[in-house]
């Protein structure tokens, strides 16, 4: 069972996990008379971890419930429950009351349960998934294999309760400088209260009003991946306290000696990164536990990397905390909808063919819609993590539709960060970078007018396990395969940096089901690479980009 606090930069004393073990049923579409089965709750029926191990079909209903009574003194007024989230369509009853639908399998949604609270309660979550392309789906396939991956359906993050008082705060918005943070608070307090805003600089009070509040950080400690320095947070509204954190740095483009540059904290910097499908063999979108995703991004680190490519998943939020305080920067994906199309989204891209025409676009508008409100709420969700350094909008065309017009949509809620408008191909004009994906030929780049970003390449796989298995370059030997990913670090991207190349995005960070090009096995036993050399090739990477940049 994950036990992680669900909300890092949100924390309260009061906190109630409902993950564990509940009653579940699979239906045909009504409502079971008994539930014959039990079920760990956040791993998803697909899983082996969750008990069930069976998939889905598009016509059935899965139905969870769980009973239980609440601690003594848990009550503090009002009563919170949270869903970190549910694929893809959620119904929520409590105590027989339906509290409300949710649709869309990645973001998080809550209900306020004061009114049906009893001294015995029942949670009955009935969850439909029939994978329908409408909604957000990312690399989910009922015929998975190669590049698609067994799909995961109904509860897949965390559920639980919190208690809050009244007024209570509702949400933090936490905008960073390189000498200060923006802190604006939303709460259901009247805007003549006030409010109480404490850093390690001290306490600044404040109207309650949603104004956003500045806090200058006297002697600022820059957050680096090779410093990830955090400051914590409180934020205190009547008698309601919740504990975050923030870190001071920002990220953007700029030019250096004439060549478009990626800036953190206002110095270029390479971003030598792989791609995160986010899968594991026994919870397919979970780790086995909770310290899965320290693992990861610590081996990554040895390994020399110091960005995430998270490749349209949106990850349970403590997924980003381990990022942001062992330093790991993120490209962040929004998740693909609509339709796939192999000949028209990989063959003839893959052999040239680059513009994207009317018959090849995502052309349903209420496709489209449902694209960019999943889009706000991803940028909503993930807005203080100091990690996220950049949203990557659509990728190799999936979903693609009027690329401008959405880069312009979504820029403004986020001037933050950069925005990668088209990663891989299909570019339409209007992004912060130029960015590309190169598999199948030598990469020889032609640099623009914008930072050039790599966001996909390599995908060697090493393995000498017999059956179908999927990659772009295959080796049976571990020496050979070392000696080849070094040497195109050494031949194809180094010598590219000094040209203006900005990040290189490798594929990637593990083997997932028959897709074997992964720096690690799947389950995680083995790390292919030889960390002493990649160590090097790192090192030469940042001091290329830096010395270049002098």
């Amino acid at each position: 069972m994950l036990n992680a606090y669900p909300r890092p930069q949100m924390r309260r004393d009061s906190f109630f996990n409902l993950n564990g073990e509940w009653d579940f049923a699979i239906t045909d579409g009504q409502r079971p008379d008994a539930f014959a089965h039990s079920i760990e709750v956040p791993y998803p029926p697909e899983s082996a971890r969750s008990g069930i191990c069976r998939r889905i079909e598009a016509h059935e209903v899965m139905w969870y419930r769980k009973t239980f009574t609440l601690p003594d003194g848990f009550n503090r007024g009002r009563m919170l429950l949270h869903f970190g989230a549910v694929d893809q369509i959620a119904n929520v009853y409590w105590n027989g009351t339906k509290l409300g639908t949710h649709e869309g399998g990645y973001l998080p949604f809550s209900f306020d349960v004061t009114a049906h609270l009893a001294a015995q309660n029942e949670l009955l979550v009935e969850a439909r998934d029939a994978l329908d392309h409408r909604y957000p789906w990312g690399k989910q396939k009922r015929s998975n294999g190669g590049m698609w991956y067994t799909p995961f359906s109904g509860i897949w993050q965390t559920v639980w309760l919190e208690s809050v008082p009244e007024p209570y705060i509702s949400d933090l918005v936490l905008t960073p400088s390189l000498d200060a943070v923006t802190v604006e608070v939303r709460s259901s307090a009247p805007a003549a209260s006030r409010i109480a805003v404490e850093t390690p600089s001290g306490v600044i009070e404040a109207s309650c009003d949603g104004s956003p509040v500045r806090i200058p950080i006297p002697d600022p400690i820059l957050w680096t991946p090779e410093h990830p320095h955090l400051y914590p947070l409180t934020v205190r509204v009547g008698s309601d306290t919740v504990h975050s954190y923030f870190a001071l740095r920002t990220f953007g483009t700029g030019t250096v000696d004439g060549i478009p540059r990626l800036l953190l904290n206002g110095e270029p910097v390479f971003l030598h990164g792989v791609l995160d499908q986010g899968y594991w063999p026994e919870g397919i979108c979970l780790p086995p536990d909770d310290g899965g995703y320290e693992r990861d991004i610590l081996v990554l680190k040895t390994l020399g990397f110091n960005t995430i490519r998270k490749h349209i998943r949106v990850e349970p939020l403590p997924f980003y905390e381990a990022c942001d305080r062992l330093g790991m920067l993120v490209l962040q994906d929004f998740v693909n909808n609509g339709d796939y199309r192999f000949l028209h989204d990989t063959v003839l891209p893959t052999i040239g063919l680059k513009t994207l025409s009317d018959a090849r676009t995502n052309r349903d508008p209420i496709t489209q819609r449902i694209f960019l409100d999943s889009a706000k709420g991803t940028i909503s969700h993930l807005y203080n993590a100091p990690c996220v350094i950049g949203w990557t909008i659509f990728n190799e065309g999936w979903g693609q539709f009027c690329a401008n017009e959405v880069y312009h949509t979504l820029k403004p809620l986020d001037p933050t960060r950069i925005f990668d408008a088209t990663s891989g191909w299909f570019f339409e004009g209007e992004s912060d970078v130029q960015s590309e994906h190169v598999y199948f030929k030598p990469f020889r780049p032609r640099f623009g007018k914008k930072p050039y970003l790599l966001s996909e390449f390599g995908g060697y796989v090493y393995t000498t396990d017999a059956g179908k298995k999927y990659g772009y370059r295959f080796f049976t030997d571990p020496d050979a395969y070392r000696d080849a990913l070094e040497t195109l670090y050494r031949r194809e991207i180094l010598p590219a940096v000094e040209r203006g190349l900005c990040g290189a995005i490798y594929t990637q960070l593990s083997d997932v089901e028959q897709e074997r090009n992964g720096l690690l096995s799947y389950d995680r036993s083995i790390s292919k690479a030889n960390a002493t050399a990649m160590q090097a090739i790192a090192k030469q990477l940042q001091l290329a980009v830096r010395q270049q940049s002098r």
